[in-house]
């Protein structure tokens, strides 16, 4: 019965974790860039969810601008990113002025450093970048 050399298999385990060493800055810059740019498009999501709910509330007959502020506010609070700093701009700016037929705009928008809890792990969007969703609907009552 004969034996391998252990000499050859020390080898082998010192290039394993070189390997492992280079391949685990990558993988890590991957995964934690994939998790970033995933909450990006949950903040954009919810925002475009939020200027939806908004323009709801807005052609409703008897809405008002702090109609669609709480409908675009129970949005936001429901994905918890009610202290994202947010804006909502609504066109016309006052929607009481609407006739039928009109189309109304709810734009709902926030600065990317601002948004949610602030995760970004590789700040590879940069902090000023505006998130905006918008969401248009005619005027039906």
């Amino acid at each position: 019965m004969s034996r391998l050399p252990t000499h050859r298999i020390r080898q082998r385990s010192g290039a394993t974790l070189i390997e492992v060493v280079l391949t685990m800055g990558i993988l890590l810059n991957l995964i934690f860039g994939g998790v970033e740019f995933g909450y990006y498009f949950f903040v954009k999501n919810t925002l475009v969810g939020a200027a939806r709910d908004g323009v709801r509330a807005a052609i409703c007959a008897g809405a008002t601008n702090t109609t669609v502020n709480t409908a675009v506010a129970a949005q936001m609070s429901a994905a918890g990113l009610a202290n994202s700093g947010y804006t909502v701009t609504t066109t016309p700016t006052d929607i009481t002025t609407s006739s039928v037929g009109n189309s109304i705009t709810v734009t709902v928008s926030c600065t990317w450093g601002t948004a949610g809890r602030g995760f970004r792990p590789l700040s590879l969007i940069g902090a000023t970048k505006t998130v905006t969703a918008s969401a248009v609907m005619r005027d039906e009552y």
